[in-house]
């Protein structure tokens, strides 16, 4: 989950968790789970004792944090009332503003990963409003209530703690300074620990990799991690569909990848326009729409999308926002011809 869920799931739930919500508490560098994690720490990595007992001991344990993550938006919305959150006129307004300060860097990344500008943007504009919502948490607080209060992903949590200090050693960060959001994401690409280690990338060349201060970094390091992660130059994301006949008993909403083919879909009753192949990986998709069901076609680079977020519907509003805003751009901004529909 990331922070366009996490925004839009605080949002949903401050009211309740703002009368309700326990007060925070230290970490017990007491417990067994505690203890064993330092000294992994100190084993595997070399850390000083000393050094990760004073950040351990100043991490606070918040069950508001627990309460957040309970209850991810896309699980509590429809289609219709997430993409509302993000399709905002003030978003597009500032996606537009976005992209017509950023131009040339968005358009020298595209170029340079072959990964589509209004993905780009829309996954920006969603993850953090184009920097306006990054988290208030202290990342250290998030990683640590997670990794030891919050058993059904104590696993993952405590990996990513332990990428985050990693990260703070090699990036000299403050723990006590860094912030992002309830789940421990950071900066205007909301990365993880590891996927800040894995995928960020130096996008203006002063030697750093700054995803809080630089739009150059950050607008790179986007497009590095889809790129890497099987982004297919020139290959569309996802288009609207409708059934051509009334017999779709065969047609089932598929998962968060292409689990299909454009050919299979068509045979089965979906109708929609592609020049992809009859062989291409597709995805059956059906969402609730304001007047009823909403029904697209997705390809691979759908699926690239909710590799960055494991949502349908995320990897829906980042395109439709992206697209949105990339129809404001003036004829000479457009998307080059390569990064087709």
């Amino acid at each position: 989950m990331t922070q366009a869920t996490r925004s839009l799931c605080a949002l949903l739930l401050a009211p309740a968790l703002a009368a309700t919500a326990p007060a925070a508490r230290a970490l017990d560098l007491a417990r067994e789970d505690v203890r064993a994690f330092a000294a992994e720490m100190q084993a595997r990595h070399g850390f000083d004792a000393a050094w990760l007992e004073a950040v351990l001991t100043d991490a606070a344990i918040q069950p508001r944090i627990i309460e957040l993550i309970s209850k991810p938006a896309e699980a509590v919305k429809p289609w219709h009332a997430y993409r509302d959150h993000f399709m905002t006129a003030e978003r597009i307004d500032a996606g537009a503003v976005f992209w017509n300060e950023h131009r040339g860097v968005i358009e020298r990344v595209a170029r340079d990963t072959g990964v589509a500008p209004h993905v780009i943007v829309g996954i920006i504009g969603c993850e953090t409003f184009f920097g306006r919502i990054t988290g208030k948490f202290r990342v250290v607080d998030a990683l640590a209530t997670l990794a030891f209060d919050y058993p059904p992903r104590a696993s993952y949590f405590r990996a990513e703690l332990e990428q985050f200090l990693l990260l703070v050693r090699e990036e000299r960060f403050d723990t006590n300074a860094v912030l992002g959001s309830y789940a421990g994401a950071m900066g205007n690409g909301q990365f993880m620990p590891r996927s800040y280690r894995t995928w960020a990338v130096d996008g203006d060349g002063d030697g750093k990799r700054d995803l809080w201060g630089s739009w150059p970094d950050v607008i790179a390091s986007v497009a590095n991690y889809l790129a890497d992660h099987g982004w297919r130059a020139g290959e569309p994301v996802v288009v609207p569909a409708s059934l051509w006949f009334p017999d779709h008993g065969a047609l089932v909403a598929g998962k968060l990848t292409p689990d299909s083919t454009v050919k299979s879909l068509r045979d089965r009753g979906l109708a929609f326009e592609t020049a992809q192949g009859d062989k291409s990986p597709a995805l059956f998709i059906r969402v609730d729409g304001d007047g009823g069901p909403e029904l697209r076609a997705g390809f691979h680079n759908f699926g690239v999308i909710t590799r960055y977020n494991r949502s349908v519907l995320y990897a829906l509003a980042v395109n439709d926002l992206g697209r949105r805003i990339e129809s404001r751009m003036p004829a000479a901004g457009a998307a080059p011809a390569a990064f087709a529909r």
